[in-house]
């Protein structure tokens, strides 16, 4: 696989006192004879899962089978598109789509949680972004203003391998919401039954500040303050400084792959259908500095967002579940706020809980 360098990241986090769990997933992924994949694994699993989404809101998940060689091809996509010139590469932008390129400084994600950047110096990142499409449903009536129209770069097996990665962070994203489900004690069709024509998107993420020595003057965010809009994200990072997580306390804490692993978090309906239960979490990416000078880092990121008409509202029934906490609304409504602050600049009014502590953790680190 060609991945830059590490830069020597510890196993979870660089902070004392705070950690991502790191959680095998594979007594739900395998069927092979001798592994300890039974209902007592399973649960096992299931109550590491609910640990992590009430405490922290991430986790990482090895285990998860995907192949080695599938990774490879995900990785090498990324690299052909985004060493293509910038002309060749804006000639695959999409306007009013949550689909194809969007270059450096085209989207202020804190802005879907309504946070004002103090010195804009937000988000220096390219992505391209591909997902399912409304016609992936011939039996449904769907309209693809809601999805959005793939287009493909003419890289060398690019959506062949895209593809690839695509069906393979699917089936995870799948198996985690079932294991959700037993986390929680509820059926498992409270998710299959929001997801079976669910908006699912890969974003492939290049931090765009070209590599080499660095003098800052002011903040610098590869990408801005923001939660995830949906059920559930699968992150494929390589082993690169830089994403930071919120805890409880109000506190930034440096987050990295552990070897082989996964990054998984959830996303704001999750901590809808949880009534707060389990945490969408405050993410962040700062310039991979390293030694006084920017290091590459790559990404790609799976939204499982759920179907474009699901209502979604806090389960009854749930122990610890504020059922005063959200008001019901569709994924449909939930993600279009959500992107008309990140695409469109127009802060996310319905995001106050989520802006509250974001200003809180900015007041923190300027003491």
């Amino acid at each position: 696989m060609t991945t830059p360098p590490a830069t020597t990241p510890p196993e979870t986090t660089t902070d004392v006192g705070f950690s991502v769990p790191v959680i095998d997933l594979s007594p739900y992924t395998s069927s092979a004879v001798g592994l300890d994949n039974g209902p007592a694994a399973r649960e096992r699993v299931a109550r590491e899962i609910d640990a992590a989404c009430s405490q922290v809101g991430f986790m990482q998940i090895v285990g998860h089978g995907i192949d080695d060689a599938v990774i490879d091809g995900l990785a090498g996509a990324i690299d052909e598109f985004f060493a293509l010139p910038p002309e060749t590469k804006s000639g695959y932008r999409v306007a009013g789509a949550n689909r194809g390129y969007s270059p450096p400084k085209s989207e202020t994600l804190s802005l879907s949680l309504g946070v004002e950047s103090a010195s804009r110096m937000n988000d220096f990142f390219e992505a391209f972004n591909v997902g399912v499409e409304a016609r992936s449903f011939p039996d449904l009536a769907l309209d693809e203003a809601d999805y959005g129209i793939n287009v493909w770069p003419e890289c060398g097996g690019f959506r062949a391998r895209i593809d690839a990665y695509f069906g393979e962070a699917s089936r995870v994203a799948r198996t985690l919401t079932r294991a959700f489900a037993d986390a929680l004690g509820v059926p498992p069709e409270v998710f299959t039954d929001i997801t079976g024509h669910s908006i699912d998107v890969l974003r492939l993420n290049n931090y765009a500040l070209p590599p080499g020595p660095i003098t800052l003057d002011g903040e610098l965010t590869g990408m801005g303050e923001h939660t995830d809009f949906g059920l559930v994200t699968v992150l494929w990072a390589d082993r690169v400084a830089g994403l930071q997580v919120l805890s409880s306390d109000g506190v930034w804490h440096d987050v990295q792959p552990v070897e082989g692993g996964l990054l998984v978090n959830l996303g704001d309906l999750t901590a809808r259908l949880t009534g707060d239960r389990w945490m969408s979490t405050l993410h962040r990416v700062k310039p991979p500095v390293v030694d006084g000078g920017i290091v590459r880092r790559r990404s790609a990121a799976f939204f499982h967002d759920g179907d474009v008409d699901a209502v979604v509202g806090t389960l009854p029934g749930l122990a610890g579940a504020d059922q005063s906490a959200y008001e019901p609304i569709t994924v449909r409504d939930h993600i279009a706020a959500k992107l008309a602050g990140s695409r469109q600049g127009r802060a996310n009014t319905g995001a106050v809980r989520e802006a509250a502590r974001v200003l809180a953790a900015a007041r923190r680190e300027r003491r």
